[in-house]
C-alpha cells in the first residue's frame, strides 16, 4: 500500500521548525503499520534534517557552522538575484538535502530517543514551505 499526503510550513526566517509531531499524526492516518516512509521539501533553499530533538544548541551549533562554511554575501557568488542570501541557501539545501527517509513501525516513525524531523529554513526571511510525505507498507 501506498499512502501520501502534502502539506504546507510556514518558517519564521532562518533556523529550523520541528516536524516530528506533525510527521507522526500523518503516519499514523495512513494506516500503514510496518513499512518506509519517505519526506520531501519542494524548494531549494529550504532543506530537511534528522536531528538531536533534545537540546536546541545543537540545531543552533549546525547554523553556527553552516554561517562558516557557506557566508551570506559571499564575494564568489553570481547569483545574488534575490539577495545576498539567496545562493548560501542553494549550497546549504544541497549540502544537507531535501529528502528524508525512516522506517513506519506499530504505525509510527521509528526514530531514536534523541532524533526528531526538522526543515531547516536557509532563507532569512520565513516562507511558507510545501513538503510532501509518502509512506510505502503495509
Amino acid at each position: 500500500m501506498i499512502w501520501q499526503q502534502a502539506f504546507e510550513i510556514q518558517t519564521r526566517g532562518r533556523g529550523t521548525t520541528e516536524l516530528t509531531e506533525e510527521v507522526c499524526d500523518m503516519v499514523a492516518a495512513s494506516g500503514i503499520r510496518t513499512g518506509l516512509a519517505q519526506l520531501f521539501v519542494h524548494h531549494t533553499s529550504a532543506s530537511l534534517m534528522l536531528c538531536e530533538n533534545a537540546d536546541p544548541d545543537v540545531r543552533r551549533d549546525m547554523e553556527t557552522f553552516m554561517q562558516r562554511l557557506v557566508p551570506d554575501g559571499d564575494r564568489d557568488f553570481v547569483h545574488t538575484m534575490e539577495g545576498p542570501d539567496d545562493m548560501p541557501a542553494h549550497v546549504r539545501s544541497i549540502l544537507t538535502g531535501s529528502d528524508l527517509g525512516f522506517p513506519v513501525g506499530q504505525n509510527r516513525p521509528v526514530l531514536g530517543t534523541w532524533q526528531g524531523l526538522y526543515l531547516w529554513e536557509h532563507r532569512l526571511h520565513g516562507h511558507r514551505r510545501r513538503l510532501t510525505l509518502t509512506v510505502y507498507g503495509e
